[in-house]
């Protein structure tokens, strides 16, 4: 195992990637030499210290086909040349310089699709685009050694599409090692959400129902494509006082943050099979804060709200539907603390320490067809 040599892909400058930072810390602690490699942007805080390598390449092209044009080329240049015994692409816009480099080199091949790719909203009114990305995924997924989704829905649907078995390891936060909170313990009337600023994420709506919610606050914490948008509707709706943009966050300032808040907003429109069928983190991250939140009755969170009822679970999107669910949260104070206390024993399942051990079989396994 100490000798075994893994490659973690992605397109993100590694900074916020929750996701891939568990993951590599988990492979590092276990004996595997690991390292992550994403890209530099200008704008790329410095990095943190990790149990793991991390290594970001530089492009000409910031954005758009020619960005992931270019970084795969560098990407399969750096491979390449470099002594390595298992690959990792995560999503497609890092699979095929993995499928390459491991044919060419004799080497494990992985897949880990954080979403459904083909399906995102972005790509909706794109066809062109599109067909190029399933085409990709068509050819390349199939040679892949090894899979893994964020989800059970996602995993059948890839199974059914590639005939492909895909393994569910889920994006869960580490457990509390702080002292869990009083359920009753009454908290700021702060309503949060985390995440890409992006189309179909709620935000204009949950922004518009402010509108109609008194003594409290809206903190946006995440940076991405609609951000002045959604300042320029906050001015337009006049909430300015009641809606705030923290900006990009590292996971420790996060973590910090949502334990201040009340609710937790996870609000997608139906916009493709991705938002259907998505199991965001940030619905574990809530939880593991002791967070109540919002969900959309899509098939994943309404397995979860099964399990554990730790979320209403919105039909629509309408601002003043959203704010009657919000205020319902705020107001009714003892549904809301059967919600805290449904957070907390969620907790101690719905953790890292207890998914990290089925990563562990996944690369186990790889380790034993290791050439």
């Amino acid at each position: 195992m100490g000798s075994t040599r893994i490659f973690l892909l992605v397109t993100n400058d590694l900074t916020n990637d929750q996701r891939m930072i568990r993951i590599a810390t988990t492979l590092s602690k276990n004996g595997y030499f690991v390292t992550l490699v994403g890209r530099q942007k200008s704008t790329s805080l410095p990095l943190l210290v990790q149990p793991f390598r991390q290594k970001r390449l530089s492009c000409f092209f910031q954005k758009g086909k020619f960005f992931y044009l270019e970084f795969n080329m560098r990407l399969f240049l750096y491979l390449f040349v470099t002594k390595l015994d298992i690959i990792c692409a995560n999503d497609l816009d890092t699979i095929v310089p993995t499928v390459m480099v491991a044919k060419i080199k004799s080497k494990v091949s992985m897949y880990d699709a954080h979403e459904y790719f083909t399906e995102v909203p972005e790509l909706m009114h794109r066809p062109f685009t599109k067909f190029i990305w399933q085409k990709i995924s068509n050819i390349c997924i199939p040679k892949i050694n090894f899979c893994y989704t964020v989800c059970e829905s996602l995993a059948q649907i890839f199974k059914n599409q590639y005939f492909k078995t895909f393994s569910v390891i889920r994006n869960l936060p580490l457990a509390n090692s702080e002292p869990l909170v009083n359920p009753k313990e009454k908290k700021e009337r702060i309503i949060l959400y985390q995440g890409a600023l992006n189309i179909g994420r709620g935000l204009e709506e949950a922004i518009a129902a402010m509108q109609m919610i008194e003594n409290a606050q809206l903190w946006i914490a995440g940076q991405g494509d609609i951000e002045k948008t959604l300042k320029n509707l906050c001015i337009k709706l006049k909430v300015t006082n009641k809606v705030f943009f923290k900006g990009n966050l590292l996971p420790e300032e996060l973590k910090k943050m949502s334990q201040k808040a009340m609710i937790g907003l996870n609000l997608l429109e139906n916009k493709g099979l991705n938002y259907y069928y998505s199991l965001a983190n940030k619905t574990f991250d809530y939880a593991q804060a002791s967070v109540p939140m919002l969900n959309m009755n899509f098939p994943e969170y309404i397995k979860l709200n099964r399990d554990f009822e730790v979320a209403l679970l919105l039909d629509n999107l309408d601002p003043t539907y959203v704010a009657a669910k919000i205020l319902n949260l705020l107001e009714d104070e003892n549904l809301y603390n059967k919600l805290k206390t449904n957070c907390l024993a969620a907790s101690k399942y719905w953790n890292w320490e207890i998914e990290e051990k089925k990563l562990l079989l996944i690369y186990a396994a790889a380790e034993k067809i290791k050439r």
